[in-house]
């Protein structure tokens, strides 16, 4: 399968050389069974296409979907030309560009920062999912979805994040917030990084500790293989 990854954003400088770019922590994540081909939208590269691939992945960055860049109003575009026409899976920014393209909300959510590791619970048991009830994943966002598309379903939610992932039947996409891409030790020294700012060190020290236990990123990780092999 021809996978294109939609790059939105970028890890700190100094955290690439040990880590990796966005899609390269996809590719790890997803692992070898996928022909990929990374587009950087942010820097203003769109695919030829909507069906250029036979799926699209769409990256977490730092932008808002609701930001006036015009490489996010094309990218919008795009979904919305792409929707229906190939799979899709958006995650963080991803998710949230699916969303508002779609014609859900995305805002700054006044609720502030969700960051460290977060339980989400599974509200819908799909084809590509196994049994499990809750999920543990990174989480690195303050823009929140507060308001779903017309047609699409919650399969994901948590009290701090009650739009955590949605599901577009009709259209063969699914989306979420938090990051299954996300090593614990990139998760980690992502936090550190903004010790002194947007964070204050107590919300970062709690975040941090909440790494300690283990996570869902290798059967949420599946899950999105299950879901592209079952959609395209």
């Amino acid at each position: 399968m021809k996978l294109g990854i939609l790059k939105t954003g970028r890890p700190p400088r100094a955290c690439i050389p040990r880590f990796g770019t966005y899609p390269e922590m996809f590719e790890a994540l997803l692992g070898p069974g996928h022909d990929y081909r990374t587009y950087a939208v942010d820097e203003g590269e769109l695919p030829a296409s909507p069906t250029a691939c036979d799926a699209w992945l769409i990256t977490g960055g730092a932008a808002g979907a609701y930001d006036p860049e015009p490489w996010i109003g094309q990218t919008l575009d795009f979904l919305r030309a792409a929707r229906g026409q190939a799979a899709m899976v958006g995650v963080c920014l991803g998710h949230q560009l699916m969303a508002q393209a779609f014609g859900g909300q995305v805002i700054k959510s006044p609720k502030g920062w969700g960051v460290g590791e977060n339980q989400y619970r599974v509200l819908t048991h799909e084809p590509w999912m196994d049994g499990a009830t809750t999920i543990r994943l990174p989480a690195s966002h303050q823009d929140q979805v507060v308001e779903a598309p017309p047609g699409a379903q919650v399969w994901a939610a948590s009290d701090f994040t009650p739009f955590a992932g949605l599901i577009y039947s009709n259209d063969r996409a699914i989306s979420m917030q938090p990051h299954p891409e996300f090593d614990p030790a990139y998760a980690v020294e992502l936090i550190e990084t903004r010790r002194d700012g947007p964070l204050t060190a107590d919300q970062v020290d709690r975040a941090i500790a909440s790494y300690s236990g283990p996570d869902d990123r290798v059967r949420v990780g599946g899950w999105i293989n299950a879901f592209l092999a079952s959609a395209t």
